[in-house]
């Protein structure tokens, strides 16, 4: 068994834990506007950051963004996935096709075309001048909901197949058996589909959030230079400025705090998952 597990870990190893490691490294050391990076032992990048009142504020709006995502997709994501776990005809596997057909397409490509239809020029805005609707444009883009529904659209599907994976092992006798009981429709679903459907809520909440903390395409694209979030902030360190160690120190700070509350998050529902 340890044979059949060595190569993949020396591949997560190599790939992921050496510039991992290597990063961690970089973090440590001193910038130079001559030199670009001296090398050193010092955490002053990360105090830096973290008590920088602009990068407290992207941080800010970056958790802001991603559990306001996570909580919005869990909405429109549950109602799909429990039709699509309950579905029984020879359709189901196109629609699980049609689920999972958004993720063939790149999230640049998804953000090019929501700036299509919410740009000033867009398809909504111009729709909306040909019934006379309105007069001038409508503020769709560069905004924060430009930038939610970008993200909600990119791990919506996530969403969806993670529970409706869990909702299928949910027997149906057990909401048959609550309905005959007398429990009303929203009843059913609080007291039985819900606790029994809590593990996939954690999985695909969980899924979720890491995703929006470090997206990069939609806030550059959908939310305009005037809009922050912690990933376009870590690329305009490295690319930019080139400073590479303040960079890396934010790329750590943004991976703290995400694997924090989603520790958090997971603790918190599974223990209401055993008292369920």
């Amino acid at each position: 068994m340890a044979a059949l597990v060595l190569p993949a870990g020396l591949l997560v190893l190599l790939l992921l834990v050496a510039p991992m490691l290597l990063l961690a490294r970089i973090s440590l050391n001193q910038f130079s506007p001559t030199e670009m990076m001296v090398e050193a032992t010092t955490a002053a990048n990360y105090l830096r950051a973290i008590q920088d009142p602009y990068y407290q504020q992207v941080m800010a709006t970056t958790l802001g963004v991603a559990l306001g995502c996570t909580l919005l997709t869990l909405a429109l994501g549950f109602p799909a996935a429990y039709w699509l776990a309950r579905m029984q005809s020879r359709w189901k596997s196109l629609a699980t096709i049609l689920v999972l057909f958004p993720l063939l397409v790149g999230n640049v490509v998804r953000a090019a075309g929501w700036m299509a239809l919410l740009g000033n020029e867009g398809a909504i805005n111009a729709a909306l001048k040909g019934l006379g609707l309105i007069t001038t444009s409508l503020p769709l883009l560069y905004n924060t909901g430009s930038v939610v529904t970008g993200i909600v659209a990119v791990v919506l599907p996530y969403m969806i197949l993670t529970l409706a994976s869990v909702i299928e092992s949910i027997p149906r006798q057990a909401e048959e058996a609550a309905s005959n009981l007398g429990a009303k429709p929203f009843t059913v679903f609080r007291r039985v589909v819900l606790p029994l459907a809590l593990p996939g809520v954690a999985a695909g909440s969980v899924l979720v959030f890491i995703l929006c903390m470090n997206t990069y395409a939609s806030a550059v694209l959908l939310g305009g230079p005037q809009f922050k979030m912690m990933a376009p902030a870590v690329y305009d360190q490295f690319v930019r400025g080139n400073n590479w160690p303040f960079g890396a120190a934010l790329a750590f700070i943004l991976l703290g705090v995400t694997l924090l509350l989603t520790v958090v998050g997971s603790t918190l529902l599974g223990r209401k998952y055993k008292t369920a």
